[in-house]
């Protein structure tokens, strides 16, 4: 390292800061930069912290700076010039450790939270970006993408949020019967995943001439078979039964995805926030959850025992398959079907209720071709694994990098259309399949207790929120803090709040602004409905555990 003057210096070939007033020159590039509400400058390299204190006069409340070194020299030269200068105790400047994109995603969260700023911007005062430029530029994509995760999240809560608690709520009265999937085992059986993504065609066809009609049959088959549930038509279709299937969807139209099927008994990991009716056409049923959000119903729950499996939030039933393959088995996984993306005349795989519905609307003017699909914005075209063309939206892009992101260095789990036939048939024929689930009556438990005061609760808590809320019981304005924070999923779905914990705090309560008058009126308008699903949750359990009505508890 060459230092001149105390200020400008020379690193590894290359001028970091000019010797002629280097502090100067930064402070006109913080002045010429343009100032946007919610943004986080992200700054590389800082070395002096020249312009830094210039950036945060003009900054507003809703905006940051976050300073990051990946040279561990430039860190502690940083660190050592830049320890006492006043806009370290700035509540708008922040200066990162470590240039780890996930720790810099999880730190910018846990500082800020979510949503709290919509883009990212990069400041370079100084040429020390040049040293690890691509670094740098892929830490400002990570925190783009992170941001866009957030508002993707926040749009998705704000639209289906109340359709996740009611759900919840309903099926409270089903966890008596769940199968907990700590005490289900696949053992080193291969597992075969599917997806509902065009190529699980060629896959199910390669497949069946290869094993012929043991395919179809559990018992004789070598491998296990996980899937979606918008696979099961299409397997259906083929006769082949899967040993599992994973349901997420909340919306009604989920019920499409088992026409047919009210014989087959199939066995599912159902989501605690899925649609009830989806529960009812499946055989033994293993009970999760997906956190969508930070609620505090969910810690109630785990107190009371009634919490099933936790699951990562990915967002995709795919994502979520993966997960529960790589729990239930320490063999190899071959994946078929998750394609994140799809062809002009091909969405979905023949006989999946997608396509089925394509064909029903067949006429002269209307086509086979996914011609709205595969030209509206944001499509692109990009070649697959196996050289064909595909097409790929936005939400599919994420998903598929998000995929990458969590299992691209899981040595166990194989894409089908990456490796030859020959060699996914050698994977899932690796040893002869030995049955080792355990088929245990499903966990009838203390569950009924425990459920029945759970509800009484969270009735008890929306009558006293609403009294409080009608002017029937006195006002207590640090009794009112403790039960909106205890009630949030009334309020987590609005659009200004969800994915936040951010709210009207007791002091805009008390003093009755008009955020906080209009906060409350929206929680008045959410409780009555609630309170009546409580209610009717609280009678179906009741009818479900009265001894007289013993065989009509799985209803």
């Amino acid at each position: 390292m060459s230092i001149v003057n105390n200020k400008g210096f020379f690193y590894k070939g290359k001028t970091l800061l000019s010797n002629i007033d280097p502090e100067e020159k930064a402070n006109r590039i913080a002045d010429s930069i343009p100032i946007l509400n919610k943004t986080l400058y992200l700054c590389p390299s800082p070395l002096y912290g020249y312009g830094i204190e210039r950036l945060l006069e003009r900054l507003s409340a809703d905006s940051a700076v976050l300073c990051i070194e990946a040279d561990t020299s430039l860190l502690a030269l940083s660190q050592e010039f830049m320890g006492g200068a006043n806009f370290f105790s700035n509540s708008k400047f922040r200066f990162a450790n470590s240039c780890d994109e996930k720790f810099l995603c999880t730190f910018m969260r846990r500082e800020w939270g979510s949503r709290f700023f919509r883009r990212v911007e990069i400041v370079r005062f100084t040429g020390g970006w040049q040293l690890y430029s691509e670094l740098y530029q892929k830490i400002h994509k990570s925190l783009q993408q992170e941001i866009a995760i957030d508002w993707s999240n926040a749009a998705t809560l704000s639209r289906l949020g109340r359709y996740f608690t009611r759900n919840v709520i309903r099926n409270l009265v089903f966890l008596r019967d769940n199968y907990p999937l700590e005490n289900l085992s696949f053992g080193n059986d291969p597992v075969l995943l599917l997806g509902a993504g065009p190529s699980l065609d060629h896959a199910l066809n390669y497949l069946s001439r290869h094993f012929g009609a043991d395919l179809c049959d559990p018992q004789k088959r070598t491998f296990r078979i996980i899937c979606v549930d918008t696979c099961l038509t299409a397997l259906n279709e083929r006769g082949i039964r899967p040993d599992l299937t994973v349901i997420l969807e909340s919306q009604h139209w989920n019920l499409r995805d088992f026409i047919g099927l009210h014989n087959r008994s199939i066995n599912a990991v159902i989501d605690l926030s899925a649609l009830p009716g989806s529960a009812r056409v499946c055989g033994t049923k293993t009970w999760v959850f997906t956190p969508w959000a930070e609620l505090s119903i969910f810690n109630r729950m785990e107190k009371a025992g009634l919490l099933p499996f936790k699951l990562p939030p990915l967002g995709s039933v795919g994502l979520s398959a993966a997960v529960i393959a790589l729990t239930l088995t320490q063999g190899n996984i071959a994946a078929a079907g998750l394609d994140f993306s799809f062809s002009l005349d091909s969405f979905h795989a023949r006989g999946t209720p997608g396509h089925i519905d394509k064909l029903r609307r067949h006429n002269r003017f209307l086509g086979l071709l996914n011609e709205r699909a595969a030209f509206q914005e944001g499509v692109t075209r990009t070649v697959s694994n196996n050289g064909s063309f595909v097409f790929s939206s936005p939400a599919l892009r994420n998903y598929r990098q998000l995929f990458e992101r969590e299992f691209a260095s899981e040595p166990r789990l194989f894409d089908f259309k990456t490796l030859p036939p020959d060699e996914v048939c050698k994977i899932l024929s690796v040893k002869p399949v030995i049955k080792n689930r355990d088929e245990k009556n499903p966990q009838e438990s203390t569950a009924g207790q425990q459920t029945s005061a759970f509800i009484q609760g969270e009735k008890e808590r929306l009558l006293l929120l609403r009294n409080m809320l009608s002017g029937e019981s006195p006002m207590d304005i640090d009794k009112l803090e403790l039960l909106l924070g205890e009630c949030n999923y009334l309020w987590m779905h609005f659009p200004d709040y969800a994915a936040t914990d951010r709210r009207p705090s007791g002091k805009d309560l008390a003093d009755g602004s008009p955020s906080s008058i209009s906060f409350l009126k929206r929680i008045r308008a959410e409780i009555d409905p609630f309170l009546k699903l409580w209610e009717w949750a609280e009678k179906y359990h009741l009818f479900c555990f009265s001894p007289s009505n013993y065989l009509e508890k799985s209803v």
